[in-house]
This record gives structure tokens, sequence and C-alpha cells, in this order.
């Protein structure tokens, strides 16, 4: 690493680091490592207790490093505008471009090794640490741990610059956007052949690899790093639009919409970078990992899982991913000049998850049962879940974060409310769709009337959460 490399690579940490402290206070930072192995750990011990064995949960943590990382990618749909929205009038190195005299693409390739350091060392060692338990039982060797944190970090790298090579053949107009449809279409063409992707992977060397195999399952991390810096045109600049009256013809279509906030949150999503496409971009992500988790869990287990019940809790995680996007652009300030309430903006952002977030998590599950198959039952109970946990999800974090879901991530506090809420719903209902299928009569409707339960209490944590925002803001 040259000297510059090395400086870059320093402060771009240093920055971080810096940002991170600042937004959550440097003490309740500081822990949030400790928190996600406490937390890891307690998992490992409350499945391992309940008979799940140990290769599924190894292999659900490499699948959630692969999601994390394909989310972490998906941030150059961002962009320095929407980076403003959220942090203020603030310049990341990584945007200096500009003003510094270094190249676009040195920055980029320091900036995506600085990430992979960065999120190695706070987020995935703490989770390999996490399987302590499983060592002290019996059920994993020592040495598991430094491979797991190998293996799972090589996953998380995977799925960041398989999002960034995207990224970068997006800028590259019409053509670099069709040969991006054309590697997709075959890769699911090669996948419906009985492609084995996952032995390709990272996680297929967990439990030891020859040479060969090494080579096959990292080589497409730097490959996809290098094409993505390669392709990434520099001076990409979304053309300017002009916009007609795209409101009023936006509010006529929703007639609940009177004070036109909801279009505004819609529409603000809609001219980002990105577009409305993130939305189902990020739903996709979530879809595949979905699809894998399950397929894991079944080639694992033996046992064939309930696609309606494990698909429907699944999906339902894409709420949160939904609330970040129709949050990201703006901020209460920007309504104070305005004669509109705290609790009508909140209410405007719950209309624009209907609108936005329902609709997609709904079209990838039914995308699912056609696809996988489903009983019908199983199919009815796991729509009614995953439309209750959406619900709950948004309640929570409306609760937690208020119009900041994108920095409660990383406060530790925060983080370990919506671990707690999210882990007493969630991990009973993936036990019963993973392990339990073909899912009994009167647990299913236990499902249901439980689905039903937890998006009232969402709703409920929503609705109380209003008076709360608004004296916080009146302050």
């Amino acid at each position: 690493m040259t000297s510059l490399n090395r400086r870059l690579f320093v402060e771009m940490l240093r920055e971080e680091w810096r940002l991170h402290s600042e937004l959550f206070g440097g003490s309740r930072f500081a822990g949030f490592p400790v928190f996600v192995a406490l937390l890891t750990a307690g998992a490992v011990s409350l499945l391992t207790t309940t008979g799940t064995d140990i290769t599924a949960i190894l292999a659900g943590v490499h699948g959630l490093a692969l999601f994390f990382g394909l989310r972490t990618g998906s941030t150059g749909f961002v962009g320095q505008d929407a980076m403003r929205d959220v942090l203020g009038d603030v310049t990341m190195l990584v945007f200096s471009a500009r003003t510094l005299p270094v190249s676009q693409r040195r920055l980029l390739s320091v900036f995506l090794l600085k990430d992979a350091v960065y999120y190695a060392v706070l987020f995935l060692f703490p989770i390999a640490v996490g399987f302590t338990p499983a060592v002290v039982s019996g059920d994993l060797a020592a040495l598991a741990i430094p491979t797991a944190w190998a293996t799972t970090t090589a996953m998380f790298l995977l799925g960041v610059t398989i999002t960034f090579a995207a990224i970068g053949l997006s800028t590259r107009g019409t053509s670099g956007r069709l040969l991006l449809l054309g590697l997709a279409a075959g890769a699911g063409l090669a996948f419906v052949s009985g492609v084995d992707f996952v032995r390709f992977t990272p996680y297929g060397l967990f439990d030891g690899a020859t040479l060969p195999e090494v080579v096959v399952a990292l080589a497409p991390i730097p490959l996809l790093a290098a094409a993505g810096i390669a392709v990434y045109d520099t001076g990409y600049e979304r053309a300017a639009r002009t916009a007609g009256r795209t409101f009023p013809r936006w509010q006529a279509r929703l007639p609940f919409d009177a004070d036109g906030l909801t279009v505004k949150t819609l529409l603000d999503v809609q001219r980002s970078s990105g577009g409305l496409g993130k939305v189902l971009f990020s739903g996709g992500i979530l879809f595949a990992v979905s699809w894998l988790l399950i397929d894991l869990a079944e080639t694992i287990t033996g046992l064939e899982p309930s696609t309606g019940v494990s698909f429907g809790a699944i999906l339902a995680l894409s709420a949160f991913t939904t609330y970040n996007w129709i949050t990201m652009y703006d901020d209460v300030a920007s309504y104070q000049l305005y004669p509109v309430s705290v609790a009508d903006v909140v209410r405007a952002k719950f209309r624009a998850f209907l609108v936005l977030g329902i609709p997609t998590c709904v079209g990838y599950f039914l995308l699912a049962v056609v696809w996988q198959g489903a009983r019908l039952p199983e199919a009815v109970v796991g729509l009614v879940l995953l439309v209750g946990l959406a619900l709950y999800l948004f309640g929570v974090t409306v609760a937690l974060a208020g119009f900041d879901p994108n920095e409660f991530l990383f406060d530790t506090v925060l983080f370990a409310g919506f671990g707690v809420a999210l882990a007493v719903v969630l991990v009973p209902i993936l036990i019963v769709g993973l392990v339990l299928a073909p899912v009994s009569t009167e647990l299913l409707v236990a499902l249901g009337v439980g689905g039903v339960l937890v998006g009232g209490i969402g709703i409920a944590l929503y609705r109380r959460s209003v008076p709360k925002w608004e004296r916080h803001y009146r302050r």
C-alpha cells in the first residue's frame, strides 16, 4: 500500500468512527460490538437448546452476512445528495475527488478496503465470537470461530462487490443496464438448470476445501471489485429532468391524502437516485437471501420447510428498509415552515409505507408461493404473518427511532431494543416454518391469530409514538 493509500485508509477509518460516535455518543457506540457478541451468543444458545443443528445456524449467519453486504453496497444508490440529507452539510472523503488531487477510482478502492476492515471488526468479529457457547458445549471446534469470521467476512465482501459492480454498470447508461440485465438473466438460468451457487461461495469453504476450491470461491470478490471500479463512470450524473403536473395526478390517485404529504414522500423517493426501483431492489435482495436461507435449512436438516410461513416471516423484514427509504430524503425541520403538525408528517409516512412497502413485500411473497409451491392454508397464514409482522416492525421502528431509522442501527441501546422486539416474535415463527412443516391446523390457526395480534401491536405502537415525537420536536 502506497503512503497516499495508507493515509486515505486511516483517515476514512477515523471518519467512519467519528461519524458513528458523534451520532450515537462514544460510549454507546463503543458498546455495540459487545452487544452483538452477547446477542449472537444468546441466540446460538437458545437455538441449540431447542434442537436446531449448529450447521443450520452457521448457514443462516453466512446468509445474513451476504445480505448485509448487499445492503451495504446498495448505499451507492444514495449518493452525495442523500448523504447530505441524512448527515447535514458534510463532505465525505469518498466524494472529495473534485476538491482533492486524488482520482475517484482511487478513493473508491480505498473506500471498499475501509468498509471491509471496519465492518469485519465492528460487526462480523463479534458475531463469530458469539459462537463461543457452541464451542464450550462441544458442538463446534475452537478453530471454527476464526474460520467463521473469515468466511462471513468473505460473504459480506461478496455481497458488497456484487452490488458495487451492478451500480458501476448502471452508470454506463442503457448499454450497461442491458448488460447487467443479461448477467442477471444468465445467473437465473444457471440456477434453474441446477447450478449449486452455494458451493462456489465462501460459505462452502467453512468445513475445509482444496486450493482450487478456495480460489474459485474467493476470486469473484477482487474481480467484482476491480470490475466495479473499472466500469464506474466517475463523471456520471443523472440527466437533468423536468417534471410536469405530477403532484396533482398522484394525489388524484390517493384520495385519502388530502394534505398532499404522502404524495410528497412518494415523489421524494421516486425522484431520488435509483427511483422507486431501489425499493424493489432492496426487496429483491431480501427475497434472494430468504430463498438461500430456506434452501440451506432444507439441505442441512433434511426437512422441507413451509414456504408460506417461512417466506412470510423473513420477507416482512423489508418493512425496515422501506421505512428507511421514505424517511431518508427529508426531516421534520423541513416541514416547520408550513402549517402542518408532526402528527401529520408521521401519518403521511405511515400511508406512504402502506402504499409502497406492503405491496412490495406481498408481491415477492406471491412470487415465492408460485415459484416454490405452498399449501393453500399455509400460504394464507403466511400472507397474514407477512402483513402483521411488517406493521409490527414499522411500529417498533417508529417508536424507537422516529424519523431517523438510518441512525439507530449502531446505537447500542436502541438496537438492543429493536433486536429483542424482533426476536421475540420472529424466532418462534421461523422455528415453526423451518422445522415443523407441514404445519398442523392448530399451529396455523395460532400463527394466523398471532399475525393479527402483532400487526395490531405495531399499529398501537405507531399511534402511541405520535405524541412522543410531537413533544420531542417541540422541545
